[in-house]
């Protein structure tokens, strides 16, 4: 059994075993932390799932009146940090965005997450909102990817971004990867919400391989259910060619194992058996 909660509405995922609750799809539970037990809301009830999944938090149930009170009071006070921050950066005439604002209130200890251009000198900074905020105060910078992840958006496809939902790790992307998928090398078309490469673009990356390791080539003379025709195209999401039938011209989408099983791809390798030549 396995679901799933989110700290922020349309946050990053977090994935739990349930124990013995059964929350439903808009329930407040209790996630444990490394600060203690923090209130999320469940995304995915709890379902089975085929595969073996080990080492995932348990879920320690619904959150009570006094978890939601507390958490309600972490929200003001992330949000009047982010508040005096920005106040306070505008009258230090630094050039810091404000990204996003953690709080422990066990240890009653502000993260405040910036980006910047180039390295700040922000010690005059922090004295001041440790001063306003009367507690202790952390800052650190972050690059693009982060950023993005951590304000969220949409991105190219219609869908929320990936950072910000369920990728957990970033790994390099490179244009190979945009050519191998058939994509136009511009950056406008392949750049994400942070600007760097789509990180859709390496996680897809092995579907393509496999797809092109087996399916057909533009050019190729392949026999459909619909009949004989050409292949001249490909619909890798979709794991099917696009042919053009010799009988009309006519275009239809044939799936990949109907134009290329593993018999039809050693025949066209090694000759039909019994062929007079071989």
């Amino acid at each position: 059994m396995i679901m799933a909660v989110s700290f922020t509405r349309y946050g990053r995922l977090y994935y739990l075993d349930p124990g013995g609750h059964s929350p439903k799809v808009g329930d407040k539970v209790l996630v444990p932390t490394d600060a203690g037990p923090e209130v999320a809301e469940c995304v995915w009830a709890p379902q089975y799932v085929s595969e073996d999944i080990d080492g995932l938090p348990v879920c320690q149930g619904l959150a009570a009146d006094q978890h939601l009170a507390r958490d309600e009071s972490n929200r003001r006070r992330r949000a009047e940090a982010r508040s005096v921050s920005k106040r306070l950066i505008k009258r230090h005439e630094l050039p810091m965005k404000v990204v996003g604002v953690d709080y422990l209130d066990v240890d009653n200890v502000f993260t405040v997450y910036f980006s910047a251009p180039h390295r700040v000198d922000f010690r005059a900074l922090v004295r001041d909102l440790a001063r306003n905020l009367r507690a202790r105060v952390e800052l650190r910078q972050i690059g693009p990817r982060d950023e993005a992840r951590l304000q969220g958006g949409i991105g190219p496809c219609g869908r929320d971004l990936c950072c910000a939902t369920f990728l957990k790790d970033f790994e390099p992307v490179s244009v190979r990867m945009a050519k191998d998928q058939d994509l136009p090398v511009n950056p406008l078309r392949i750049a994400g919400a942070c600007g760097r490469l789509m990180c859709c673009l390496k996680y897809e990356h092995p579907l393509y391989q496999e797809f092109r390791a087996s399916a057909p080539r533009t050019g190729t003379a392949v026999d459909t259910p619909e009949g004989s025709g050409t292949v001249v195209g490909h619909n890798v999401p979709g794991d099917s060619v696009i042919v053009r039938l010799n009988d009309g011209g006519r275009r239809c989408a044939c799936s990949r194992a109907s134009v290329c099983s593993p018999r039809k791809q050693h025949d066209e390798m090694y000759g039909k058996a019994g062929d007079p030549e071989e």
